[in-house]
């Protein structure tokens, strides 16, 4: 641990310097981390997903030889400086690293946090140390800023606020915009503008929220079209007792029923597609602030008064319940809106004395005062489980006290995007420490992340993290002084203290892992406490769970934030292209923790590899098939898993946690009920729910019209009328006639198609072989194939096929090895997808929503249809030629088709990378690319 210097430290007859004496974690004297570092140089090369063409390209970069091939690729392309080409461009970890550090540690010299230089030279080598070797990382507008020419903006959160008055309102649409250009997300609550039921000054009706969201939101997805680094990421929060809150609650249901007919009606609403921006809401996370009182009414049956905004009084009464499955009923429907417990939340604050916590950030873990902002950083758990599989308590503790400093630190050189919010973050210096790699830690230990024992590892982990960094803080307090708003808050903020401590006392250890820490953080809060009550506290914010996103990535986190693994098998790049799939490497150690010889670890991962699960595996018992439970797959972790282990961790939290609650698609109304209540019942300050393919849109049947007409039609003609009907003719295929062969992949099931046209004109017949002859699903590919050629003969319309088709979602399902059909729901999407590419005219596919590759490319270019096809021809012709020509065909590396879902027995549902086309995957709350870092919020 480190010490506090308060006048005990003299150089050479210097007057003595207050500050803080520095350990070593480690490092060692006279020697520069740097030095202890095996340096490769690599070359960075991506491709675009559409062509094929390169756009990216920097050789000869520097990195440790440990690290990976993504985690390389993600800080060349996303964090390294200067223009690509040029001198100027960064080309080295070591560089960017330096940028970075030196501003923390010349600004801690300048304004006095340590003792001595060799002190802040400890500080500066700790730091490089520990970012070189991804023991933690700082959320990434550190890395694009600070040490550059630009903005010292290190927030990632930011939390704005607005009246109701059309002034305030339109500041709103202005700050969004400020911040959403940065790269970084913001959250707001409308709850104090008037509802639309209630009166202007002027005598009219107001608009109310709701109407004020359409803009902000058309301003966020502008901003997110005009090249910023990922998505608008925002949160729109509304009280429970708002006027307008049942329209708030369905606002974006009825938007996805709009998506769902416009889609139907061949319209492009594929995520970035043409046609996507005509929908409204589609740019922010909706959530409700519930009281306590309203989930009483809830529980009870009672009702509810909805009050306005500038009186207070009683507007409206509503049935609680009522309320409450409507929520339950949107949320089931499109994952919108969210819960935020606003009782709960606080209950925990810090500084009420200040202000009330009405919002939160996009991803819901950063809540505290209006106009303020947070930085974050985690720590990668997985570097201190040691080879004896114990957790490396001390190591731990001394890391802490070293982010804890620094990110203190930044909030003294930082810029902010408006004067409002930087003025609030310095006077309060908000923090949010967290962690990555949880679920890995829990399955290398041969804990289930669903079990007693890895919430009592969670929860003591968390105790630890944020004791130790409110003890950091008192310390920091005793050296550069209180926060500024600490002394009309001293007793909320250390009431709070004592209400963290106290639920460090009540927490139950299981085994001797999860003892040791508990004992650790039992010291670290008494020492807290004492600390606080002579120094005060330097933040009134320490700690939360952010989603780790990119910076998850750049640390080779097997997992993010909170979260369990998401599959058993992952996919990791290859120098020079391509991919390979591996099983995850905690599995060969946990099967070690747990018992099993050399010889059955083998076995057992050479089950998984072939199968992606668990389930039978050879010499595996079953009563550990659950420390092997994922997010997805086989043997998915139960809704209320995920709940109960948010649970274990919140009261240890300054703030709340980034999570997503997964739900099978099964899921009913009445779940999602279930999950919001217990969410209450068992303290979270915030939740989010997603029921997989809810938000995909689902072809419309008229078969219930279609029955009443007829029983109608019967009704009025109840005699037998004998009508002739004109038989279709079978129209045979010639002996000789032209066909187009296509091997595909999907979802890493391959098969092979034969397409034969009539030798005028039109597709009539088309065979299809999966698997092998003789196998049930080659008989019924066969029948199928049969089946479909027999109809087209007959004069069945290729259109009708595609219609019936086209988005039938099964297994396999995925990724694609076709550029121009990226991703399939399943192999008959992809057939009849091909088959409309291939035999439909331009017109009647736009009707469908299906387009190539090169059209795509086109019509973002905004050029005419009518010259459309001149254009596909040309890339067409560009995209014939082989990309890696230049390379002799021995040296070509081997690129494999590989997909998650193939292994998962689950299809992720989740967004492509608006930037490499990418599927992503879930990272808390947000969405996370493997393949580039970019991600859909706060990272």
């Amino acid at each position: 641990m480190t010490e506090t210097a308060s006048g005990s430290v003299a150089r050479g007859g210097k007057r003595p310097r207050k500050g803080l004496k520095m350990k070593r974690i480690f490092t060692k004297p006279g020697v520069h981390p740097y030095d202890e570092i095996k340096w490769e140089r690599r070359d960075v090369v991506m491709t675009n997903w559409r062509d094929g063409s390169i756009n990216f390209e920097q050789r000869g970069v520097e990195f440790p030889e440990f690290w990976s091939v993504n985690a390389a690729n993600i800080v060349t392309t996303k964090y390294f400086r200067g223009a690509v080409g040029t001198p100027q461009r960064e080309w080295s970890l070591k560089q960017l690293i330096d940028r970075v550090v030196g501003v923390y540690t010349k600004t801690g010299i300048e304004h006095g946090y340590f003792a001595s230089d060799e002190d802040a030279e400890i500080f500066d080598h700790e730091l490089k140390h520990a970012l070189a070797h991804q023991v933690f990382a700082f959320n990434s507008p550190v890395w694009f800023n600070v040490g550059t020419k630009s903005p010292q903006q290190v927030s990632a959160c930011f939390i704005l606020s607005v009246d109701d008055q059309m002034e305030s309102i339109l500041e709103w649409y202005k700050e969004e915009g400020v911040i959403f250009k940065g790269g970084s997300g913001s959250g707001v609550n409308l709850s104090r503008i008037r509802s639309s039921k209630e009166l202007l000054s002027s005598g009219g009706t107001a608009s109310g929220p709701v109407s004020f969201m359409r803009g902000a939101d058309a301003s966020a997805g502008t901003i997110k079209s005009g090249g910023a680094t990922r998505r608008a990421a925002k949160m729109v929060v509304l009280d429970v007792d708002h006027p307008d809150i049942e329209e708030f609650i369905e606002t974006k249901a009825r938007e996805e029923d709009k998506i769902r007919a416009l889609r139907d009606a061949g319209f492009d609403m594929d995520l970035g597609g043409k046609d996507i921006v005509s929908v409204q809401y589609q740019n922010a996370n909706n959530s409700v602030r519930v009281s306590d009182e309203f989930m009483r009414a809830v529980e009870k049956g009672g009702d509810f008064g909805l009050r306005a905004r500038l009186t207070g009084e009683v507007i409206e009464t509503v049935d609680a319940r009522d309320l409450f499955r409507k929520m339950a009923k949107a949320a089931w429907e499109c994952a919108d809106p969210g819960v935020q417990y606003d009782d709960t939340i606080n209950d925990w604050h810090t500084t009420p004395e200040t202000g009330r916590i009405t919002a939160s950030n996009p991803c819901s873990e950063y809540v505290h005062l209006d106009n303020s902002s947070c930085n974050l950083a985690s720590i990668n758990l997985l570097k201190f489980l040691k080879d004896d599989n114990t957790f490396n308590v001390a190591d731990f503790v001394k890391l802490t006290e070293l982010i804890i400093t620094a990110m203190d630190i930044s909030i003294t050189f930082a810029d902010f995007p408006t004067e409002k919010i930087g003025e609030t973050t310095r006077a309060y210096r908000q923090l949010g420490i967290g962690y990555a790699n949880l679920g890995a830690l829990l399955m290398a230990t041969g804990h289930a992340y669903d079990s007693d024992g890895g919430r009592a590892v969670a929860a003591a982990i968390t105790s630890l993290m944020t004791g130790v960094s409110y003890r950091r803080s008192a310390e920091l307090a005793g050296v550069v002084g209180p926060y500024d708003g600490y002394a009309r808050n001293a007793e909320p903020h250390k009431r709070v203290m004592r209400k963290h401590a106290a639920a460090n006392d009540d927490l139950r250890t299981v085994g001797t892992m999860d003892a040791k820490i508990h004992t650790e953080a039992s010291r670290q809060w008494s020492e807290c406490l004492r600390l606080g009550e002579k120094n005060g506290y330097r933040n009134a914010q320490a700690s939360l769970l952010a989603p780790t996103g990119t910076i998850g990535l750049m640390m080779d986190c097997d997992t993010t934030g909170i979260e369990p693994d998401l599959a058993l098998v992952k996919f990791k790049k290859l120098v020079g292209g391509g991919s390979m799939q591996i099983v995850n490497q905690t599995i060969p150690r946990a099967l070690k923790q747990l018992g099993y010889q050399q010889e059955q670890i083998e076995a057992i991962v050479e089950y998984i590899a072939e199968h992606g699960h668990v389930v039978d595996a050879p010499g595996l018992r079953r009563e550990h098939y659950e420390v092997f439970d994922c997010a997805m797959g086989e043997r998915a972790i139960a809704p209320m898993g995920h709940v109960r282990m948010m649970a274990a961790a919140q009261p240890f939290l300054s703030g709340a946690i980034s999570k997503t609650v997964n739900l099978p698609e099964s899921a009913t109304i009445d779940d999602i009920e279930q999950v919001y209540m217990e969410g209450w019942k068992l303290g979270l300050k915030a939740l989010a729910v997603y029921r997989d393919n809810c938000k995909v849109g689902q072809p419309l049947s008229a078969g219930d019209g279609s029955k009443k007409d007829a029983a109608k039609q019967e009704e009025k003609e109840p005699e037998v009328k004998v009508i002739e009907v004109n038989r279709p003719t079978r129209r045979r295929m010639p002996n000789q006639r032209p066909s187009t062969t296509t091997r595909f992949t999907v979802g890493g099931a391959k098969g092979y198609m034969t397409a034969s046209s009539y030798p005028d004109d039109g597709l009539g017949e088309v065979f299809l072989k999966m698997s092998k002859q003789g196998s049930t699903l080659a008989g019924v590919m066969d029948a199928f194939s049969v089946a479909i050629s027999i109809g087209l003969q007959y004069g069945v319309p290729l259109e009708t096929y595609m219609s019936k088709f086209v988005n039938m979602r099964f297994e396999p399902a995925g990724m694609t090895d076709d550029p121009d059909i990226r991703m399939a729901t399943s192999v008959m999407d992809y057939i009849f997808r091909r088959l409309a590419l291939d035999h439909l005219p331009y017109d009647e596919r736009a009707a469908l929503g299906i387009f190539s590759a090169a059209e795509r490319a086109a019509q973002q270019r905004g050029e005419d249809p009518a010259t459309l096809q001149e254009t596909v021809d040309r890339e067409a012709l560009a995209q014939s030629a082989p990309i890696e020509a230049a390379r002799p065909k021995d040296e070509q590396p081997e690129v494999k088709e590989l997909t998650l879902e193939s292994h998962q027995r689950f299809t992720a549902d989740a967004p492509l990378c608006m930037t490499c086309g990418t599927k992503m995957r879930p990272a808390g709350s947000c969405y996370v690319c493997e393949g580039c870092g970019s991600t859909s919020g706060c990272s």
